[in-house]
C-alpha cells in the first residue's frame, strides 16, 4: 500500500482552541506521525526574516518555503512539539505574536501555500498522521477519513493565551491578545486561499469550557472513523 493511503486525522481550527494539544496527544494515544502545518508558516516567515526576504517578495518566499529544512520532535505532554529548522531548535521563537502575525500575512499568498502544499503531504506515512492546520480537511487532505474542526470562543482564546504568556513571564494586555485574535480570524476566515472553515464532512468541537481530557476523548471518538 502506498503512503497516500495511510490513515489521517485532521484537526483544523482557529489558533488558540488548543488544536496543538490535541493533536500531539492524539499522536501520542495513537502512535502515529504528527503535522503541524501551521509551523511550516511561522517557520517561512521566521527564515525570511533572518534570510532578509520582505514578507511581500513573493518570487523569493516562493524559494524560501520550497527550501526549508524542518523536522518535529514530540515531547513530554503539555509541551509543543520541539520544531527544528536547520537542526536549531526554534519551538519558541515561532510561537512569539510577531511571528503568527508575519505568519498570517505569508499564508495569504497562494504561491507559497502550494510551495508548502506537497512538503505537507509528505508527512503522511504509516501508521498513521495526525495533522493540526487551518486547511488540512478542506485542502491538504481532503479524502481523510476523520476530520475535526476544533474552535473556542474568541474570548476564551484570548484567556488562554494570556495565561499562558504570564506564566512564561511575559507582561501582555488580555484586551490587546482579543483584538488581535478577532483581527487574525477575520483575515483568515475571508482571505482567498484556502479560508478558514470546518470541511463539508468535519465534526465540529466546540472546547469552550471543556477540560482538555473532555477534548481529547471526543477527538478520540472521532479518530475511531479514521
Amino acid at each position: 500500500m502506498s503512503q497516500e493511503q495511510a490513515p489521517v486525522i485532521t484537526v483544523d481550527g482557529p489558533g488558540g482552541s488548543g488544536k496543538g494539544t490535541v493533536t500531539q496527544m492524539l499522536a501520542r494515544e495513537l502512535g502515529w506521525h504528527l503535522l503541524d502545518s501551521g509551523a511550516l508558516y511561522r517557520l517561512t516567515a521566521l527564515a525570511a526574516m533572518r534570510q532578509g526576504v520582505a514578507l511581500d517578495n513573493e518570487s523569493e518566499l516562493v524559494k524560501v518555503a520550497a527550501s526549508l529544512d524542518v523536522s518535529f520532535e514530540p515531547t513530554p505532554p503539555g509541551e509543543p512539539a520541539r520544531v527544528i529548522l536547520a537542526g536549531e531548535d526554534v519551538t519558541s521563537e515561532i510561537r512569539t505574536e510577531t511571528c503568527g502575525d508575519n505568519a498570517s500575512k505569508v499564508a495569504v499568498i497562494q504561491s507559497v501555500r502550494d510551495a508548502l502544499l506537497q512538503r505537507q503531504r509528505d508527512f503522511r506515512q504509516y501508521p498513521g498522521l495526525v495533522a493540526d492546520g487551518r486547511d488540512m480537511g478542506t485542502v491538504v487532505f481532503p479524502n481523510a477519513p476523520a476530520k475535526i474542526f476544533l474552535t473556542a470562543s474568541a474570548e476564551e482564546r484570548a484567556r488562554r493565551r494570556y495565561n499562558q504568556l504570564k506564566e512564561a513571564g511575559v507582561d501582555v494586555n488580555i484586551d490587546a491578545l482579543l483584538e488581535e485574535i478577532r483581527v487574525r480570524d477575520e483575515r483568515d476566515m475571508n482571505r482567498s486561499a484556502a479560508p478558514l472553515k470546518p470541511a463539508d464532512d468535519a465534526q465540529v468541537i466546540d472546547s469552550t469550557g471543556l477540560s482538555i481530557k473532555e477534548v481529547l476523548d471526543r477527538c478520540m471518538a472521532v479518530a475511531g472513523q479514521a
